[in-house]
C-alpha cells in the first residue's frame, strides 16, 4: 500500500530554480529529492552559443548560499554560469536522480502521486521547476520544413562566427533575438535582416559607463506608470529614434510587458549600431517559408541562407497538469513564484516568472517561499519517530536505473 510521507517533498527539474528550492527545504531540515530529465546539470547552457553572456549583473547571479563568482567581471560567461550551476549542485545535500522523465502528476489523498519512466512516487509536496523556457517555439509557418536553407531557433544558435558570408533572417527582435544580433553585429555575414512584429522595448547595456542592469532594485520599486515612460524616454535618448530605421515598438511600455506579459527587455550592444549602418535592415513580419523563400507581410519576399527564429519559448507543462487548471492560456502557472495555490495544496511553481532583478534572484525569492510554507504545513503534522525520511515514498518501482528523471 502507497504511503504519503507527511513532510516529503519531490521537486521536478535541477535548474537554479529547482536547485534553489532543494536547497531551502534542506536548510530547514526537510527532505527533498531532486528529478532532472536530463543526464547533467546545466545541460541546456552548455548549449548556448560560446559568446554567450548573462544580461543579469553579477551581483544579482547569485544562489542561495553562493555568491556569483566574480571572475568574469560584470556579466558572467555561460560556462562559468554552467560550473557555477555545477559546483551548487554538488554541494546539495539531497538526491539528485538524473535521467527521470516525469510522466503524469496527480493528486492522490493529502497528497500527490508522480509518476515517472522509472518509477512512483508518493509526497506530500510537488515542486514544478521545468522554467518557462523548456520548449524552443517557432510558429507554424506554411511549410517550414521544405525551407531550403538553415532554419533554427536562436536556443541552437550556437557560433555566429558561421554565419559570416551569409545572408541572416532573424525573425523576432525580443531580448534573445537581439542578443544573437547583438553578436551577429561582432561578426562579417553578408546580410542581416530583422523582421519585427511590434518591435521591442530596447534599453542600452550601460547608461554613461554604468550598467543598466545594476539598477534593477530601484526598477522593481517603482510602479508601471512611472517606468513606462521612463524607458522610453531613455531609449530616445541613448538609441535615438529607432522608427527611422524601421523599428517600432509595442504600444504598450516594456516594463508592462515584462511584469504582466513575461515579454523581457531587448539589451542593445552593437544590434543598433549595426541597425543605423545599414549593415542590418528591418522588415516586416514572416507570413510564410517554402524552399528557398520567404514571405513577408507587405507582399515582398527575401530570400536568406539561415533563418533564426528567435519566437519565444513554451513551458511544455499543458500534457502534464493541464487538466489540474492550474495553468493560463499559455501554458504558464497561475502562482509562477512560490506562491501557495489554496485549490492544489501542495502543488508549487519555481522558475516562471521574469522580475526585474533577474531570473536567479528570482529562483531565491520562489524557493525561500516554497520552503516557509512547506515547513510551515510540516510543523502541523504528526512525524513518525522511526521511518527514513529521507526521500519521498517510491510508490512502484520499474525497470530502470536507480539514478533516473522531468519534461
Amino acid at each position: 500500500m502507497n504511503t504519503i510521507r507527511p513532510d516529503s517533498t519531490l521537486v521536478i527539474g535541477a535548474g537554479l530554480s529547482g536547485l534553489a528550492t532543494a536547497h531551502a527545504l534542506t536548510e530547514r531540515g526537510l527532505p527533498v529529492t531532486v528529478l532532472e530529465a536530463r543526464d547533467r546539470v546545466a545541460d541546456p547552457w552548455r548549449t548556448r552559443h560560446p559568446a554567450l553572456r548573462l544580461n543579469i549583473h553579477r551581483k544579482f547571479a547569485g544562489l542561495p548560499g553562493q555568491a556569483a563568482p566574480t571572475s568574469d567581471g560584470t556579466y558572467l560567461k555561460r560556462d562559468t554560469v554552467v560550473a557555477h550551476l555545477e559546483r551548487y549542485a554538488a554541494r546539495l545535500d539531497a538526491h539528485i536522480h538524473f535521467g527521470v522523465a516525469v510522466t503524469a502528476v496527480e493528486p492522490r489523498g493529502t497528497g500527490w502521486r508522480i509518476t515517472t519512466d522509472a518509477s512512483e512516487y508518493d509526497a506530500e509536496n510537488v515542486v514544478i521547476a521545468t522554467g518557462r523556457e523548456s520548449i524552443p517555439y517557432i510558429p507554424d509557418w506554411t511549410r517550414h520544413e521544405a525551407f531550403a536553407g538553415e532554419l533554427l531557433h536562436v536556443a541552437d544558435l550556437g557560433d555566429v562566427s558561421r554565419f559570416d558570408g551569409k545572408r541572416v533572417l532573424v525573425v523576432g527582435a525580443g531580448n534573445s533575438g537581439t542578443d544573437a544580433l547583438n553578436h551577429l553585429a561582432r561578426h562579417n555575414p553578408a546580410e542581416v535582416m530583422v523582421s519585427v512584429r511590434y518591435g521591442p522595448a530596447v534599453v542600452p547595456k550601460s547608461i554613461f559607463g554604468y550598467p543598466i542592469h545594476g539598477l534593477a532594485r530601484l526598477f522593481a520599486a517603482l510602479p508601471n506608470a512611472v517606468l513606462d515612460p521612463a524607458f522610453r524616454l531613455t531609449e530616445r535618448l541613448f538609441l535615438g529614434d529607432l522608427r527611422r530605421y524601421g523599428l517600432t515598438s509595442h504600444p504598450d511600455g516594456g516594463s508592462t510587458r515584462l511584469l504582466r506579459d513575461g515579454v523581457t527587455f531587448a539589451i542593445d550592444d552593437g544590434f543598433v549600431a549595426a541597425l543605423k549602418a545599414g549593415r542590418f535592415r528591418i522588415v516586416p513580419r514572416v507570413e510564410g517559408v517554402s524552399g528557398d523563400t520567404v514571405a513577408l507581410a507587405d507582399g515582398s519576399v527575401c530570400r536568406p541562407d539561415v533563418v533564426i527564429a528567435a519566437t519565444g519559448y513554451r513551458t511544455g507543462l499543458e500534457p502534464l497538469l493541464g487538466h489540474l487548471d492550474v495553468l493560463d492560456g499559455n501554458g504558464r502557472p497561475h502562482h509562477p513564484m512560490g506562491e501557495r495555490d489554496p485549490k492544489r495544496p501542495g502543488l508549487w511553481f519555481a522558475g516562471f516568472k521574469p522580475i526585474y532583478t533577474g531570473f536567479f534572484d528570482a529562483a531565491g525569492i520562489a524557493a525561500s517561499r516554497i520552503a516557509t510554507g512547506v515547513a510551515t504545513d510540516a510543523h502541523r503534522v504528526t512525524r513518525p519517530e522511526t521511518t527514513d525520511m529521507r526521500e519521498p515514498h517510491v510508490a512502484h518501482q520499474r525497470s530502470a536505473p536507480a539514478d533516473a528523471s522531468v519534461c
